[in-house]
């Protein structure tokens, strides 16, 4: 039996959730080590975003890769309705991957 790959829309954010970064990937539990472990720099451990508020959950990548798209065209105030919404008390999902 095949397993059906899956994608993954998502928003990291810092300890203050005063910076938020939208992505996408299709292995989350790995791409949230990645952003929580500074390696490399960039971003992520500029503005020390080590926790994960948000995730949708899609079946194929052109879907998720156009959610993402969408999202990051939109502004802060929805980004915060959409996590606030689903997470209202913005607790660091990774414990539930």
């Amino acid at each position: 039996m095949q397993t059906r790959r899956q994608y993954f829309v998502y928003h990291m954010t810092n300890k203050w959730n005063r910076v938020l970064h939208t992505g996408v990937t299709s292995d989350l539990r790995r791409r949230v080590e990645q952003h929580q472990s500074t390696l490399g720099g960039g971003f992520s451990a500029k503005y020390g975003l080590k926790k994960l508020v948000y995730y949708e959950v899609y079946g194929d990548p052109v879907f998720a890769i156009a959610r993402e798209k969408q999202i990051k065209g939109g502004s802060r105030k929805a980004k915060v309705e959409l996590v606030g919404s689903a997470n209202p008390r913005w607790r660091d999902l990774v414990e539930d991957l």
